[in-house]
């Protein structure tokens, strides 16, 4: 089995945790009249200050702001997982010229999708993104849902998304917990223990839906994300400028660059992969990965297996006959392939080490395996393509590989 086509048990966002160390909760203090719980000092007033901060010094002109189009709403908030504001700008901009209504986007071949995703990185975010907006058209009649819960099964949605998308767009009482809020609840409130572990989660939760005023919930949502993005930051916080700052527990006790406690950590594996940059002239053989696993969906460099020799399997499985071979460096010939510089690349599970190989081909008679193509090296701009593959394509575009007579 290839590298690439190992599955792993989970993402970014569904990794399981380690059971390394035992998680510590900090519970409410009390209980008050009905059996409520008591919230800490720290709560007082929590949400009027946040609101008054915001009002001065939060983000109120990103390009998804100031519009209750669910549709845009909910680009941003998958767009922005794991991905900074910055980084996210440019695509989500770009994705609406080409998608401008949610109809647009559902109508759109899933390719179409991926390619003006690729660079963002976690695919799956497109993959689902384009499957719920069919759910929206087919089960919803193409009006997006309302209710929290309802929005909360569409496909790449969670919770913390879903009531982000009812409180700016519709008005609901819904708390969030995006990694930002996390954050600011944790340093505020003095919880311990890693925030994505589910008891901590819960704990979370709770408090979050506890601190939610009674009016003006969009704004109170928008303010603790942006405290978290911009002044209670995960390396440097400028607690001097925080609203927060004369109540924050992990402040008073000296422990912000402790909370919120990190991921138990693990070894992270190295794996080791080498790809053939098949080239005809000015193209290049490129396949489709399967719809769901690494790099699901996008077009990548076939696999050379371990222990095979290139151009054998080249010609035996990718309809190719190897007629030389080109160093980009030395301009050197060989028969096994001219090794481009090698990389490694983060996942999210694991690290890759990737070794591509360039040949020289010419297209065979055979008729190539389905989900193959050859591609001009100058489409590779806008073609659906993982960052790691676009950049081996563009050093060999640099390199002014040309193939040498046969031998």
């Amino acid at each position: 089995m290839s590298i690439l086509a190992k599955r792993s048990k989970g993402n970014a966002a569904q990794d399981m945790e380690p059971r390394q160390r035992r998680t510590v909760v900090t519970p409410f203090p009390g209980k008050g009249a009905g059996g409520k719980a008591e919230l800490p000092s720290a709560a007082r007033g929590f949400s009027a200050r946040l609101i008054r901060w915001h009002k001065r010094h939060g983000r109120h002109d990103l390009p998804w702001q100031n519009t209750t189009d669910p549709y845009r709403v909910w680009l941003s908030e998958i767009m922005l997982q794991q991905t900074q504001v910055a980084t996210v700008i440019p695509y989500y901009l770009r994705f609406l010229e080409h998608f401008p209504q949610l109809a647009d986007l559902a109508a759109a071949p899933v390719g179409e999708v991926m390619a003006l995703w690729s660079g963002l990185g976690y695919y799956a975010r497109a993959r689902n993104l384009h499957a719920a907006a069919r759910a929206v058209m087919a089960q919803h009649g193409g009006k997006f849902p309302h209710d929290p819960a309802v929005i909360a099964q569409l496909p790449g949605i969670g919770r913390s998304t879903a009531n982000s998308i009812a409180t700016f767009c519709f008005g609901a009482h819904a708390p969030i917990l995006d990694g930002n809020v996390k954050r600011v609840l944790c340093r505020a409130f003095g919880i311990e223990g890693f925030p994505g572990s589910g008891a901590v989660e819960k704990r979370l939760w709770a408090l979050a839906a506890e601190l939610m005023p009674a009016r003006h919930g969009a704004i109170h949502n928008q303010a603790q994300m942006d405290l978290g993005a911009m002044v209670c930051a995960r390396g440097k916080p400028l607690c001097e400028a925080c609203p927060l700052t004369d109540t924050c527990v992990a402040r008073a006790t000296g422990r912000t660059a402790e909370l919120p406690q990190a991921k138990p950590r693990r070894e992270i594996p190295l794996r080791h992969a080498t790809l053939l940059v098949l080239l005809d002239d000015n193209r290049v053989l490129l396949e489709t990965r399967p719809p769901a696993g690494i790099w699901g969906g996008l077009l990548s460099l076939p696999e050379l297996p371990e222990g095979a020799d290139a151009q054998e399997w080249a010609e035996r499985h990718c309809a190719c006959r190897v007629i030389s071979v080109t160093c980009p460096q030395s301009g050197s010939p060989g028969t096994q392939g001219a090794p481009l510089p090698t990389f490694t690349h983060a996942f999210s599970h694991f690290r890759l080490n990737i070794a591509p190989l360039l040949l020289q081909v010419t297209p065979g008679p055979a008729v190539m395996e389905p989900g193959r193509q050859w591609l001009e090296l100058t489409g590779i701009e806008s073609a659906a393509l993982p960052a790691p593959i676009r950049r081996i394509l563009e050093d060999v575009q640099m390199s002014g590989s040309r193939p040498l007579p046969s031998r």
